[in-house]
């Protein structure tokens, strides 16, 4: 077999994001340090010039044209399915910010632990840290979120799914899985699992995708002396998004427990909306109108959805 092209194929999915991208790849020559590396942009047929900004920035790069806004798992695996042989995929949001040798870490933990994804140290836009390990979703985690908020019951591992302990963030951790904004997956945990779901138009695809390698045998490692910046995007705020993000945790769950358990998963979620709607909250008054509304929760979430910008 010939050796893989490149270290690593470094995938972006766009859509919109004209603003927010110079400054990724401004940090990928730092964060990939000491690695051969090959930008591929898959754009979400954005409206402004995103493309040709790539190709401007990062000269030789690849992009791919969806013609639709096709969704994040789509653009994906679109993006590597374009890109040269590699020993492993780095997938990053637009809004994201490598620090210097981050994605030679990742790469390091990768080879060391046998792991089939690694996820660095995150902070926001304040420099303040990111919390971005999770726990499965259960029935359990979801009435601890809905009793107590998710960053009281991520206290607790039985009751949150977000790992909200600070300390936990100082160490190597194994979590079920991590938000997808800065991933590095090894090409062999790529070939086995196979590309991300995109029935998952937006949200959820990363944890699919994190709990089906799991289960597959290739774990997710947290190493935290990789550093990376995401600026975030703007689910909590936008009724639209949030809706989708928490739509796509209920159907995640019912595919992955069956009718009743999700029965279960769905009515805690619709208790929780509905505890927070009665506080005048928009966004959760619009979660709740799509969980109580049966032909939106079969429909398949796109962009007649919730428009997404990335």
């Amino acid at each position: 077999m010939s050796p893989p092209a490149v270290d690593v194929a470094v995938v972006v999915v766009t859509y919109n994001s004209a603003d927010v991208l110079p400054g990724l790849l401004d940090s990928l020559a730092d964060g990939l340090s000491g690695l051969s590396w090959h930008l591929v942009v898959a754009d979400n047929d954005s409206s402004d010039d995103v493309a040709s900004r790539a190709l401007d920035l990062v000269p030789g790069c690849t992009v791919v044209r969806m013609g639709r806004n096709a969704g994040y798992a789509a653009g994906l695996n679109a993006g590597v399915g374009a890109a040269p042989p590699h020993r492993a995929v780095l997938v990053l949001n637009p809004d994201v910010r490598l620090e210097p040798g981050c994605v030679a870490r990742l790469l390091d933990a990768l080879d060391r632990s046998g792991a089939g994804i690694a996820v660095p140290r995150l902070a926001d836009s304040g420099g303040h840290l990111h919390l971005s390990m999770r726990r499965e979703p259960t029935v359990l985690r979801a009435l601890g979120d809905a009793v107590m908020g998710a960053r009281r019951a991520g206290r607790w591992s039985r009751l949150g799914e977000l790992v909200t302990d600070p300390r936990v963030y100082d160490h190597p951790a194994t979590p079920d899985w991590a938000e997808g904004s800065t991933q590095l997956i090894s090409a062999r945990c790529w070939q086995t699992c196979g590309g991300w779901d995109e029935s998952f138009f937006l949200y959820s695809e990363e944890t699919e995708y994190g709990l089906r390698a799991r289960d597959a045998g290739y774990a997710t490692a947290y190493v935290p002396d990789a550093r990376a910046t995401h600026l975030q995007g703007d689910s909590t705020s936008s009724p639209g998004l949030w809706a989708l993000l928490v739509a796509n945790r209920v159907r995640l769950h019912r595919r992955r427990h069956g009718w009743l358990s999700g029965t279960v998963f769905w009515a805690v979620v619709v208790a929780r909306e509905a505890s927070r709607t009665a506080l005048g909250r928009a966004t959760n008054r619009a979660a709740l109108q799509m969980l109580t509304s049966p032909r939106r929760m079969r429909e398949s979430p796109g962009p007649h959805t919730v428009a997404w910008g990335g």
